[in-house]
């Protein structure tokens, strides 16, 4: 069963009822050692949105997080990984989200850039990337709590929009 397109209304665009992933990259979570802040605040921003969020954890591990993107992507029309963005040796979520995407959406990788950069230069470290995989929109955005919800609040307003057009529809609104 395909997940359903947002609708259309007088407000504008709705995310009520979207289903979504969020799958929080971490070692130190994955192994219990780390409670997920930004996993939990992802999914309150969703959540109050109007998405129905899931969460999953995953190791920094290449394939391990390509695998999880694509699982996700089968069930949900968001999905938003967190963490591994970075420049450290074990950040590879924007290597492993690249091998699995169908197009790339970079502009709201520089839209996620530009609303970080007026709140602290440290955004300008991350190496997120966004993009599609059929239905699904695909976004990468920090590990820390903070630079998490900037940076998914940055392009809020835009995934609903996105969300129709990978879904077929492309009516102007």
């Amino acid at each position: 069963m395909s997940p359903s397109i947002p609708e259309c209304g007088a407000s504008g665009l709705s995310l009520d009822d979207t289903p979504a992933v969020v799958i929080t990259v971490s070692d130190g979570v994955s192994a219990g050692v780390r409670e997920d802040l930004s996993g939990a605040a992802l999914e309150d921003l969703l959540t109050n949105n109007g998405f129905i969020v899931n969460r999953m954890l995953v190791a920094d591990e290449t394939d391990d997080i390509a695998d999880a993107i694509m699982n996700a992507s089968s069930s949900a029309q968001l999905v938003v990984t967190t963490g591994g963005t970075g420049f450290s040796h074990r950040d590879v979520t924007p290597e492993a989200t690249e091998s699995v995407l169908e197009k790339e959406a970079p502009g709201l990788v520089h839209a996620m850039l530009a609303g970080g950069l007026k709140k602290t230069p440290m955004a300008a470290l991350t190496r997120a990337r966004a993009g599609s995989i059929g239905g699904t929109l695909v976004i990468n955005v920090p590990g820390s709590p903070r630079g998490a919800t900037e940076s998914l609040e940055a392009v809020l307003d835009v995934i609903p929009h996105a969300i129709q057009l990978l879904a077929g529809d492309t009516r102007h609104h």
